[in-house]
C-alpha cells in the first residue's frame, strides 16, 4: 500500500507534541464528524487574553491527529482573536497538503478551537 500522505502530516501523526488531556483548562471545545466518527477535543489554557497552552485529544485517523497537533501549534502564543482566525486551508497549508477526502480533519481542527474559543468567552460574560 502507498502512502497518501506527505512527510509532514506523518511527522505529527507518529509524533504528536500537543497530544493529551489538560488538567484544569481555561476551556474545552469539541466537535465531532458524524459521517466519518471523528471527535476532536482542544483544551486551551488562556493567560491575559493569550493562549499560553493547548493540548487535544482526538479519536480519528492519520488526518484527524495530524491536524490536531498542527492546529495547536498555529494557535499556541495567539491572542483569542488570532486564534479564532486560524482556518482549515492554513492546517491543510502547514501540513503540506491532505488527499481532498481527508480535508474535513482540518475543518474539525479549525472548528474545535472556535469552539473552545467561545467557550471560554462565554464564561467571561
Amino acid at each position: 500500500m502507498v502512502n497518501k500522505y506527505g512527510k509532514e502530516v506523518m511527522k505529527h501523526f507518529t509524533s504528536p507534541e500537543f497530544m493529551g488531556e489538560m488538567k484544569n483548562p481555561s476551556a474545552v471545545g469539541e466537535l465531532g464528524n458524524m459521517k466519518c466518527g471523528d471527535i476532536m477535543k482542544i483544551y486551551l489554557k488562556i493567560f491575559e487574553g493569550k493562549i499560553e497552552d493547548i493540548s487535544f485529544q482526538t479519536f480519528g485517523c492519520v488526518a484527524a491527529i495530524a491536524s490536531s497537533d498542527v492546529l495547536c501549534e498555529l494557535a499556541k502564543g495567539k491572542s483569542l482573536e488570532e486564534a479564532k482566525k486560524i482556518t482549515n486551508k492554513m492546517i491543510i497549508e502547514k501540513l503540506g497538503g491532505l488527499p481532498s477526502i481527508k480535508e474535513h480533519c482540518s475543518v474539525l481542527g479549525a472548528g474545535a478551537l472556535k469552539k473552545a474559543v467561545e467557550n471560554y468567552e462565554s464564561k467571561k460574560k
